[in-house]
């Protein structure tokens, strides 16, 4: 059960909330004997009566308590917070207020029990506002199990009142009313198992206050936050053995799920079937095709996707940790323990579903990607021959983590020295560490420095190194133009690095103007030095008909040749060749299962934050999606930055 209870009902501007506040306030305090004979024929009429009246009441800590063990005082305690609850809808029954008036038990704060956001709070002054105001004025309850309450401090008026002004604001902006227009009163009552708080609040402008369930939440949150927040932050850190070594464990187990989702080829031809149906569908949607915006038969057949790929086994046990790990925080804010419902469903992983729709637009439109994790590492070796004894030594030392900054701060200097000799396999390397660090802080100008001294000598790791600096996104460097000529240049010295990348710049068209033939043509040039990744993306450029003629015995050869050198995807396309799935369905499937592995990663921690409001998910993503209506740069879908794909 939730360890903090809100109920916010209101009182109508039709009257009774300034005898609510002089009831709340004036209640005299009772010691609390200990009564475990059984419950009155009254208490039992009347308990009866308002369960029937108001089934909501159930869901009262009292009333839970009185279930478990029906005694008189059980009966009496959960009877006075049943009828404070329902102030508006019994101030004028005779039954209901006749026994409400003679339930003392109010903290006196003075001559009474309110507090507000000022001390000495006159009663009479109080309550003359209320009768003179005609707008509606909500009464919260908020209750604490006693054992909390005691533990954590919030069994004294005095902890309510500084709780209730640090929060002011947080609960007038959760009832839309401005901090200047924000009244409120409230009375601490020490009441049996349970005590509780009683919270006036209302607008200075009439008709101004709304208070929705979400609301509630937010507010029940806030206060949750902070009552809670030492515990919340032990299970955030997971510092706590006795508490959390499930929570370390269950997580633990699932980031190596996530990091298989992240890195594993996807088989599921139901799924592939489905992104394929949804990618013909789009073809006729028009405007913004992100979740928000499709219309019911497609978003239905998004949420059967998100279904279909849930029965993954890696994705099953993802989720199922995942919502393990979640109940550890849920158990804070809700009533009821939360059912498991379908990952379609679950609002914390909406995300997934504009992911399906990029993947079938990417379907629908043929783009092929790269999957070319490792080719950054492969590409730029630092062992050639015929390379200076002085070279090898300093470089040696700069890569051995094993060694002190120091020493390796001084065999980068040594290489400096070298590098200004001429020796272009140190200036090669300079150039690496301006670029990457650590060793240097990173420096784009003096990168392309050293690489074009090294490149000037025809060093093609160099120039290949200096195209692609060239063509980054950093302002202080870049220049497109010479960025193509240099990998063209490396390219024509024997580089299949640098072919394989002027194939991927042509098929992107961002640096150089898009064309699929000469994309096919460097593919093809590095795929004949025996680069992998080029006769992998080469075999399905054959395979999909972009920028060569179909032709699926070419497709084969290529693909076998990369699968020869163990590449994984060209291995998965050629087992299902003779399936007739089309290649960019099977791939975008297998993309769509990294970033569903992203997702999972980024909600491995259970999601709530201490501190204020938080903004409601479902909100925050409309928000989002109207500013990329506009023309903003929203974060609604955010590409695929992992290390196994790339475009």
């Amino acid at each position: 059960m939730a360890k903090l209870i809100l109920k916010s009902p209101y009182i109508k501007s039709t009257g009774g909330a300034s005898g609510y506040l002089k009831y709340i306030a004036a209640r005299e305090r009772v010691e609390i004997i200990p009564d475990d004979r059984p419950p009155t024929r009254k208490q039992e009429q009347l308990i009866t009566k308002l369960v029937k009246d108001f089934p909501e009441v159930k869901e009262l800590y009292e009333y839970g308590d009185y279930m478990d063990k029906p005694t008189k005082v059980n009966a009496s305690a959960f009877i006075t917070l049943a009828l404070e609850s329902n102030w508006d809808a019994l101030h004028e029954s005779d039954q209901y207020m006749k026994y409400i008036a003679t339930r003392p038990r109010v903290e006196r704060l003075g001559e009474h029990g309110l507090f507000g956001d000022n001390d000495g709070i006159s009663l009479d002054a109080a309550m003359k506002e209320l009768e003179n105001y005609t707008g509606n004025v909500w009464t919260h309850i908020i209750s604490l199990k006693r054992e909390d309450a005691a533990r954590l401090g919030f069994d004294n008026a005095a902890a309510w009142r500084d709780l209730l002004r640090a929060h002011r604001n947080d609960i007038a902006a959760a009832m839309k009313i401005p901090p200047n227009d924000f009244r409120w009163y409230a009375a601490f009552h020490d009441e049996g198992d349970h005590p509780h708080v009683h919270m006036m609040a209302w607008s200075a402008k009439p008709g101004q206050a709304y208070l929705s369930k979400d609301d509630i939440r937010q507010i029940k949150s806030t206060l949750t936050n902070h009552i809670f927040q030492n515990e919340m932050l032990h299970l955030y850190e997971q510092k706590s053995v006795s508490r959390d070594e499930l929570v370390h464990e269950a997580r633990k187990a699932m980031l190596e799920m996530v990091r298989t989702m992240k890195e594993g080829i996807c088989n599921h031809p139901d799924a592939e079937q489905l992104m394929l149906e949804l990618a013909l569908q789009l073809e006729g949607v028009k405007g913004k095709k992100s979740y928000g915006y499709l219309p019911k038969p497609q978003k239905k057949l998004v949420d059967r996707i998100v279904d279909e790929m849930e029965r993954l086994p890696s994705v099953k046990k993802c989720y199922d940790q995942w919502m393990l790990l979640q109940g550890k925080v849920d158990a804070y804010y809700h009533d009821k323990e939360q059912k498991s419902i379908p990952l379609s469903q679950q609002k914390e992983f909406r995300s997934i579903k504009n992911a399906v729709i990029k993947e079938a637009e990417n379907i629908r439109q043929c783009k092929l990607f790269f999957e070319d994790k490792g080719v950054e590492r492969e590409s730029e070796p630092e062992k050639f021959r015929n390379t200076s004894y002085d070279y090898w030594t300093l470089r040696d030392v700069i890569r051995d983590e094993t060694l002190t900054l120091e020493e390796r701060g001084d065999a980068v200097s040594e290489l400096d020295t070298l590098a200004k000799t001429g020796d272009k396999h140190a200036q090669y390397l300079m150039g690496k560490l301006w670029r990457d660090g650590p060793l240097l802080t990173p420096n784009p100008v003096n990168a392309r420095h050293w690489f074009q001294r090294a490149a000037k000598q025809g060093h093609s790791y160099a120039q290949y190194a200096l195209g692609k600096l060239l063509l980054s996104d950093d302002v202080e460097v870049r220049d497109p133009k010479q960025g193509t000529k240099w990998l063209e240049t490396a390219a024509q010295s024997g580089n299949s690095y640098a072919a394989y990348s002027l194939g991927k710049e042509y098929y992107r068209g961002k640096n150089v103007e898009r064309s699929f033939t000469a994309a096919a043509k460097w593919f093809d040039r590095a795929a004949q030095d025996g680069n992998q990744y080029a006769q992998y993306m080469l075999g399905k450029l054959y395979l999909m008909g972009q920028g060569v003629e179909y032709n699926k015995t070419m497709g084969v050869h290529w693909l076998s040749q990369a699968a020869a050198q163990g590449n994984a995807y060209a291995n998965s396309l050629l087992q299902q060749q003779n399936s007739g799935r089309p290649p960019n369905v099977f791939l975008g499937v297998t993309r769509l299962l990294h970033h569903m592995g992203r997702i999972f990663q980024e909600h491995s921690l259970p999601q709530s934050t201490p501190g204020g409001i938080q903004i409601d998910r479902k909100r925050l993503e409309e928000l989002m999606e109207k500013r990329e209506a506009h023309g903003l740069k929203g974060n609604v879908y955010e590409e695929y930055k992992g290390p196994t794909m790339s475009m």
